[in-house]
């Protein structure tokens, strides 16, 4: 049996690694590559890391505490919605999305955009963190604190993600002005992208729409 210290450790490194996932950082991508400071590009990353953690230790929370079974049709649906963000995300992008000014910063900053995008993702990934945990530590109470320290491992992770990212793309753009709007089109070309390959999964190899779908939380 591992100690609490140990398993604290763990479930904190696993969320840092959990904030690299393909879809996550798609979809940071595409909103980082709005911004032209690293202040605010690192204030994006924690709120998205704020939305995921809140929704994973309610929803994952909730099927701990009850030992609740979250139908295929039903989690390819939660991970559907992941596709449609991206999508989204990705023709805003394409689309010029707010404005700039002349000095090089947003005109206003709106911390409810990636909050609600990690919020999106959390229910997505709510199941599979959950069943993980469940596995390892069946105690409910213990498997509800490492969910939290998860959490904040997620957190950190994804701010420190949304600072790597940006930080080459302010680096170039702030030398070549021209260079920031090619950045934030190839990020929402690469967020419609893999939105629409996700949804076709979803759709396809899921059978989101067909009589027997199949899921697997992951």
């Amino acid at each position: 049996m591992i100690s609490a210290l140990s398993a604290a450790l763990l479930g904190f490194l696993l969320g840092l690694r959990h904030a690299t996932d393909a879809d996550h950082v798609v979809a940071v991508t595409a909103i980082v590559a709005r911004e032209r400071t690293l202040r605010r590009a690192a204030w994006i990353g924690t709120l998205w890391g704020i939305g995921h953690t809140l929704t994973v230790f309610v929803v994952g929370g909730a099927i701990i505490a009850f030992r609740l079974v979250i139908p295929p049709r039903l989690g390819l649906a939660l991970e559907f919605g992941v596709a449609i963000m991206l999508i989204f995300l990705g023709f805003s992008n394409l689309r010029g999305g707010t404005a700039t000014s002349g000095h090089g910063h947003s005109h206003e900053f709106d911390g409810r955009r990636p909050f609600l995008i990690g919020t999106v993702h959390g229910l997505a990934g709510s199941a599979a963190v959950a069943i993980l945990v469940l596995t390892a530590i069946p105690q409910t109470a213990w498997a509800l604190a490492y969910l939290l320290v998860f959490g904040v491992g997620t957190i950190a992770g994804m701010m420190l993600v949304t600072m790597i990212l940006a930080a080459p793309a302010l680096y170039a753009s702030e030398r070549v002005a021209r260079l920031h709007g090619g950045i934030r089109f190839a990020a929402g070309a690469l967020s419609l992208a893999f939105g629409l390959l996700l949804a076709r999964e979803i759709i396809v190899g899921g059978g989101l729409l067909s009589a027997t779908p199949t899921w697997s939380p992951k």
